[in-house]
């Protein structure tokens, strides 16, 4: 998979995290582990109290941020963040966290139906070793916008893996 090389500004996220095993609970990649929940907690907050929020980027776009802490991941620990994408940090609710991410370019990849489900970290790795680029930060996002249908219709879901990356140097 080919993914297009996107320029993007510094990013500011509000929403909420966690960090742990997500798989303690429930395990696999479904709504019902700590990251699922995690979703759900946020979507009933922007339910409830979405209207709080000012300066809202993008009408119904979500984040969602994995950030690579290897003492982490070595016990099987993630970090996840969750969220929307914000033009300012005025007056946000108190209970929201926030999450600044660089100005990057990015590797974008579209996924669609089953590729979503799919173990991303091999092609991806492998795309990165045969490009003339390599990961810039620790760190990759989701963006789901309305071509995400949610995980009981997979198949009919698109949605956008971006990753940092810069140039590699010459040896």
């Amino acid at each position: 998979m080919e993914p297009r090389i996107v320029e993007q500004g510094r990013m500011l996220l509000a929403g909420f995290s966690f960090f742990g095993d997500p798989f303690a609970e429930s395990g696999g990649w479904t709504e019902e582990n700590e990251i699922g929940r995690l979703w759900s907690r946020l979507m009933a907050y922007l339910q409830a109290h979405g209207a709080r929020i000012p300066h809202i980027a993008e009408q119904e776009v979500m984040y969602e941020v994995h950030v690579a802490d290897q003492e982490a991941m070595a016990r099987g620990h993630f970090q996840v963040f969750a969220g929307l994408r914000v033009d300012a940090l005025e007056d946000l609710p108190p209970e929201l966290l926030v999450k600044v991410l660089p100005a990057a370019t990015y590797a974008v990849f579209t996924l669609r139906g089953a590729e979503i489900a799919s173990d991303w970290s091999g092609w991806m790795g492998e795309w990165l070793a045969a490009s003339p680029y390599e990961q810039a930060y620790p760190y990759g996002f989701q963006r789901y916008d309305r071509r995400f249908k949610g995980m009981d219709q997979i198949e009919d879901s698109v949605l956008e893996a971006w990753v940092p990356v810069r140039r590699r140097e010459q040896a």
